[in-house]
């Protein structure tokens, strides 16, 4: 062969080389295409009934025994006096474009009079009646560590026959604490958020809860709550589900890490730590070191049904005893023979099997419900039942 044919073999065969990626590429996204149209096809067409079961079938997944990892300590627990605390205030918001509250709500009146006294403006009160203004009740949560001249977001509600809050300005008001002194200062244009549907069909219109809006930032905070750790010989660490078995982990790992008998249980919520000498004046780091330790909770075994949604939680140690059950013409047996419809271990089955049994033969969400509200009533369900 020639050179010269050599030399525009070797092209040819490197341009196919180029646009063999392209290709590969156009296919993969033609197959990803369909894929995704007939998953979407296969999700309209599948029967409410079986997403639920898929949901039901998805949790169990999620929460099989294997699947248990330790967390960090801040996850799961709370130092003492580390907490955030509550503000209210009322106000006025005005600028609305009438659909302020109207005479029925006197106390709006009587606000708007008494700020227009406190700035030199004397006015008539019985001849004060306007659309534009409402009366708000306005609450806030203030951080723990926070600092005057920070912002933090308030909530606006109306407490009068206002219809909405849209377009409104909160003006100045006082923010105080259970306590009764005033941490902050709120003001400024309100948001209600939300959207409106504008489309035509059948029950379109707003959809916005348009008398409850927020200001983000919309506080200063002019006084802030002190908490310091400095010289404190212990600190006191609080579960944020109280349970006998975590309490007795964590107090394992800070013993373990600290090389020496440091924490102390109080009950199934609390545990003490004595702060070490080598970090006093540094309780920070020492906090900063606590709240990373890993630590792997556990708690009661418990069942959560949900009726309006037909959703069913549970837990990893969920068991069942021997039973025999019958719900219309569905008729389950769980024994301890190898024949059995539910394979059975020592010490029980778990409700999972029960309920992959059940979703076999297309048992619905509501009837697994009601089935295990009867085991728990018959005493061979080892779970507390909660419904929501």
């Amino acid at each position: 062969m020639r050179p010269g044919k050599i030399k525009a073999e070797l092209s040819r065969l490197s341009t196919q080389t180029k646009l063999m990626p392209l290709r590969y590429k156009d296919e993969l996204s033609r197959l990803s295409t369909q894929t995704d149209k007939r998953v979407c096809e296969t999700s309209k067409l599948m029967p409410l009934r079986d997403k639920a079961l898929f949901l039901c079938f998805l949790v169990m997944f999620l929460l099989t025994p294997g699947l248990a990892q330790a967390v960090r300590l801040k996850d799961i627990a709370s130092v003492k006096g580390v907490r955030t605390n509550q503000l209210v205030g009322y106000g006025l918001v005005v600028g609305l474009n009438g659909t302020g509250d109207g005479s029925q709500a006197s106390f709006t009146s009587q606000g708007l009079v008494n700020m227009l006294e406190n700035m030199g403006i004397h006015v008539n009160r019985d001849g004060v009646k306007v659309k534009n203004v409402a009366g708000v009740m306005i609450t806030a949560k203030m951080p723990a560590f926070i600092k005057p001249g920070q912002m933090i977001d308030v909530v606006l509600s109306s407490m009068g026959d206002c219809t909405s809050l849209q377009g409104g300005t909160l003006v100045a008001v006082p923010l105080k604490g259970l306590d009764g002194k005033v941490y902050a200062m709120a003001q400024g244009p309100v948001s209600i958020g939300g959207f409106e549907d504008t489309g035509l069909a059948v029950g379109a219109g707003q959809k916005r809860h348009a008398t409850v809006a927020r200001i983000p930032n919309g506080a200063t905070v002019e006084k802030s709550v002190p908490i310091s750790f400095l010289g404190k010989e212990k600190l006191t660490l609080s579960l944020d589900v109280a349970d006998f078995t975590t309490t007795f982990r964590m107090v394992n790992a800070i013993d373990n890490v600290l090389g020496g008998p440091y924490a102390t249980a109080l009950d199934g919520a609390t545990v003490d730590v004595k702060v070490p000498e080598k970090y006093h004046s540094n309780e920070v780091a020492f906090l900063a070191m606590l709240e990373n330790l890993q630590i792997i909770p556990d708690g009661p075994a418990r069942v959560v049904l949900d009726e309006r949604t037909g959703t069913v939680v549970m837990g990893e140690n969920v068991r069942i005893s021997k039973l025999a059950l019958s719900h219309g013409n569905l008729s389950l047996q769980v024994k301890g023979l190898a024949g059995g419809l539910v394979p059975i271990e020592e010490g029980g089955v778990s409700l999972g099997e029960i309920v992959r049994a059940l979703n076999s033969i297309g048992v619905a969400p509501r009837d697994l419900i009601a089935i295990f509200q009867s085991i728990k009533a018959s005493g061979s369900l080892q779970a507390e039942l909660e419904i929501i």
